[in-house]
């Protein structure tokens, strides 16, 4: 696999700095049941990386000691770490409201058949992945069968009331670019969605949410193999929108992979791009991290680019 960060350092994308810290986003482990052309950890089912059970105790006394609001769960898969139901447990107990980044056919793995029951119990958010309403393009992407498998588990979550209104559940879809282009606008492919889903399968769900495809790890380096990057990184660059800056999730949120280690989002921990603040869990415990300067570089863009792109999905 190609290097990406060479490509993006040194950039001339504008400093940002910290405020207050109110979403604490996890990374329990890189595996996971399908490999994913888009994924930006490079997940997949031989991945052994995982959070061992000191580093996972650490995050409940987190959460505590900052008044952390979100506790957000990826991976890989989070729910395949033996650990993530005790986690939730013991955040939603605390009172943090608890996301699952989830992939909707883990709920067919084999120890995973009450799954969408336990999330329901514990009021958690599902965020699921289905970058397409069309059978086609989803298994381009995800495999063979992923398709029919995330509808079913769809289906399920609607029985349990997610994505229905005043259930409480929340079901919010996750939409990623085919190609290296920039999503379409979220509230008419929402709209395509809606309509879609519902017709076809009688599905529901409460928002759609467009991510923009970063140029690092596996998909920047299918794009320079295929020699786009850079055109995709202009492209980015050329739809940057001053606004969106202020809305970026880095200002209010910090990661921690598997080990621990604090970064100032998802994208930053795949590069290896360390927070300039606290660098561990246990380092929150003490100190704070508002104020300080958010490590930023050319991917950075692909935030910002048109209607900006967040983990809750478009910024503007």
């Amino acid at each position: 696999m190609y290097p990406t960060l060479p490509h993006l350092l040194p950039g001339d994308f504008p400093a940002v700095e910290r405020r207050r810290l109110t979403t604490l986003q996890v990374n329990l482990g890189y595996r996971c049941n399908q490999s994913c052309v888009h994924c930006h950890v490079n997940a997949g089912p031989r991945r052994r990386e995982m959070m061992d059970a000191e580093t996972l105790a650490l995050i409940p006394e987190v959460l505590a000691a900052r008044g952390i609001e979100v506790l957000d769960l990826t991976g890989g898969a989070p729910e395949l770490h033996p650990g993530f139901r005790r986690l939730v447990r013991e955040a939603t107990a605390l009172g943090v409201h608890v996301i699952d980044r989830c992939n909707l056919t883990i709920l067919f793995e084999p120890g995973q058949e009450d799954l969408a029951e336990f999330l329901a119990a514990h009021g958690v958010e599902v965020v699921a992945s289905l970058p397409c309403y069309l059978e086609e393009n989803v298994e381009r992407q995800r495999g063979r069968g992923t398709f029919a498998k995330s509808i079913a588990a769809l289906r399920r979550l609607n029985r349990l009331g997610y994505g229905r209104p005043d259930s409480g559940l929340v079901l919010n879809l996750v939409y990623n670019p085919q190609e290296a282009v920039l999503p379409p606008p979220q509230a008419e492919l929402e709209a395509a969605y809606r309509k879609a889903l519902g017709e076809r399968f009688g599905i529901v769900f409460n928002r759609l949410l467009t991510l923009t495809n970063m140029p690092i790890q596996r998909f920047g380096s299918m794009l320079i193999s295929q020699g786009r990057f850079e055109a995709y990184l202009a492209l980015l660059k050329r739809h940057f929108v001053a606004a969106n800056r202020e809305r970026l999730m880095c200002r209010e949120l910090l990661s921690a992979d598997w080990r621990g280690r604090l970064y100032d989002c998802d994208f930053n921990q795949q590069l290896g791009l360390a927070a300039t603040g606290p660098r561990h869990l246990r380092d929150l415990l003490k100190t704070d991290p508002a104020g300080q300067p958010v490590r930023v570089a050319d991917h950075c863009y692909g935030c910002t680019a048109g209607q900006g792109s967040s983990c809750d999905g478009a910024l503007a």
